[in-house]
């Protein structure tokens, strides 16, 4: 079509959510960081936050146009949310926790224009976690 841009977009932008599917509920409290990663190991820290009583941030880890083309690595430090959950269980109130710090390393190519946001979201429970491309 003639005077349509097709090019792919600058720069996407980058959101999370965190669900607490143990509980049923949004995990407010819990800090986000967010580091680029170079193929030759280098790591900067490009984003930091924490979650709200909505289980997300209150704006985008990465704005519109700062996710570029590249390697990242979100850490949810989800131990001291989850040592309170524990601690707040009616049937077990010693009941210990096993995660701590949650990884999730991906890959931004920036290939699709029409993708440019990408959203990792997480769904926690005292004892396993799991991750997919959102939108």
């Amino acid at each position: 079509m003639a005077g349509r841009n097709t090019a792919p977009a600058e720069g996407g932008y980058l959101t999370t959510h965190v669900l607490d599917t143990a509980r049923g509920i949004p995990a407010r409290g819990i800090p986000v960081t967010v580091d680029r990663l170079t193929p030759d190991g280098t790591r900067t820290r490009v984003a930091k936050a924490v979650t709200n009583e909505d289980g997300r941030t209150d704006a985008p880890l990465l704005s519109e146009g700062e996710l570029v083309p590249g390697c990242y690595e979100i850490v949810f430090d989800c131990a001291e949310y989850l040592q309170v959950c524990a601690k707040n269980c009616v049937n077990d109130a010693e009941m210990d926790f096993f995660l701590r710090e949650i990884p999730v390393r991906f890959a931004f190519s920036g290939a699709n224009g029409d993708k440019s946001h990408l959203h990792v979201p997480l769904l926690l429970s005292p004892f396993g976690y799991s991750t997919y491309r959102g939108s």
